[in-house]
């Protein structure tokens, strides 16, 4: 437990590792995977946010936020924040998505 903030610190899960970044640093690539996160929550009304490099903070726009240690946790965050699951096959999430990537040979 963190001696300031009371919070649990446990082994890091295995979507904190860096691998595949190209040499990032860790505070980099798990900045990379919030603004990932945040391209899918922001259909469901939420926003993710970076606590200290040791925990996510997952808010809705009326407020209500959640502490999550992992990025497991943070979609059971989201489905208790909106009281539903979070589908991310929903058709209308993955139109969006499909309009924000670039088709397959349209330079960088």
């Amino acid at each position: 437990m963190c001696g300031l903030c009371g919070t649990l610190v446990g082994a890091e899960d295995w979507s904190g590792t860096a691998i595949g970044n190209e040499g990032a640093t860790r505070r980099a690539a798990r900045q990379r995977r919030v603004r990932l996160a945040n391209q899918v929550l922001t259909h469901f009304g939420l926003r993710l946010d970076d606590w200290q490099g040791s925990a996510f903070l997952l808010s809705s726009r009326t407020g209500k936020t959640e502490m999550a240690d992992s990025l497991l946790a943070v979609w059971r965050a989201g489905a208790t924040i909106c009281g539903c699951p979070l589908d991310p096959l929903d058709p209308s999430l993955i139109e969006r998505l499909e309009a924000l990537t670039p088709p397959p040979g349209a330079g960088a």
